[in-house]
């Protein structure tokens, strides 16, 4: 069994490594720059060293083994977080009731897709918009209340699309479902799934993620943003343009995860704007992408209609930019308007 397991995490790291390494190299300089947020890509070397320093042992043998005891390390153990170096003998009582904690979600996080739907938040007129670039795609959004009665919106794009792309978009919303009604932070919700997903044999990729939450008492939007695209709010009645830029980088691309969460109070007549970079990387036939500047100057054009209305604005005009090219990349879009 052990041998199983260890033939399966050097395979599933190597792919890792692959993966990291490719994005690194070919990833455009503003695309490394918003999936990054604020860290410098020394962190991504950082967490390749990691990768390098487990395969390293695998090959010597010396994986899996305790450093302390020289005994084997929990299979279960390993398959969460690659980089064990003891066994559960050697762990305190607070630290095994949060690995049993850890141990739980984890297996919560395999049983699959749960249901979502648009609800109807007090103050908003939200419209959303998804669509696959292949059968199953790697785009995800979903509205699910935070343990303080907030109001939490989230919009995640896994690096890649597909089959491997949605398996694992199907267990993040299994975990924003169990997390974020335990939490009342963004911040805090993105750190645990973080911490569940970058050791975890089971994914090799990583993925950008906007959650915020919103109070409609106070109107208030905090937010977290790890590495996604930033998100655009207009102010219809004062012409102000704000983006949200990412407070972090992606879950999974760096050893050390450190994202900050931001406000920004919402105001009658603003128009916010989620999207994926299916939607601002779509490209013309002469391989010009539309980008966030007509994505933007779109909603001003169009904010007196209704979200709704809106969306389909902006998919018929790139639609019409892309001259019905194949859809390159999964789409997603959500467009909330203030009343």
């Amino acid at each position: 069994m052990k041998n199983l397991i260890y033939d399966e995490t050097n395979t599933r790291l190597k792919q890792a490594q692959v993966n990291l390494t490719q994005w690194l190299e070919t990833a455009p300089e503003e695309k490394r720059k918003s999936c990054l947020g604020p860290e410098d890509p020394a962190c991504v070397e950082e967490h390749l060293h990691v990768i390098d320093n487990t395969l390293e042992s695998i090959h010597d043998g010396t994986y899996g083994i305790c450093k302390i005891c020289h005994e084997a390390i929990e299979t279960q153990l390993l398959q969460m977080d690659y980089t064990s170096a003891v066994c559960l003998g050697h762990f305190t009582d607070e630290e095994l009731r949060q690995l049993e904690s850890e141990l739980e979600m984890s297996q919560v996080i395999q049983r699959g897709l749960l249901p979502k739907k648009i609800p109807a938040i007090s103050g908003l007129n939200i419209s959303a918009f998804s669509r696959p670039a292949q059968i199953v795609g790697g785009d995800y959004f979903d509205f699910v209340d935070f343990k303080d009665g907030s109001h939490g919106i989230a919009i995640a794009d896994v690096s890649g699309h597909g089959v491997s792309a949605g398996m694992f978009m199907s267990s993040l919303q299994t975990a924003f479902h169990t997390l974020v009604p335990e939490s009342d932070s963004p911040l805090t919700t993105l750190e645990r799934i973080n911490r569940l997903y970058i050791h975890n044999i089971n994914f090799t990729t990583f993925v950008t993620i906007f959650l915020g939450k919103y109070d409609p008492d106070t109107q208030i939007l905090t937010y977290a943003n790890a590495g996604h695209s930033s998100a655009y709010l207009y102010r219809r009645n004062t012409g102000e343009e704000i983006w949200l830029k990412p407070t972090g980088p992606a879950i999974g691309l760096v050893e050390r995860f450190s994202v900050h969460k931001a406000e920004v109070k919402l105001q009658p007549g603003d128009v916010f704007i989620l999207y994926t970079d299916g939607i601002t990387e779509a490209a013309n036939p002469d391989g010009v992408l539309w980008g966030e500047d007509q994505l933007a100057n779109l909603i001003r054009q169009n904010a007196g209609v209704s979200a709704e209305q809106m969306i389909q604005v902006v998919l018929k005009t790139l639609g019409e930019y892309t001259q019905g090219a194949p859809q390159a990349d999964d789409v997603t879009l959500l467009i909330s308007k203030v009343s």
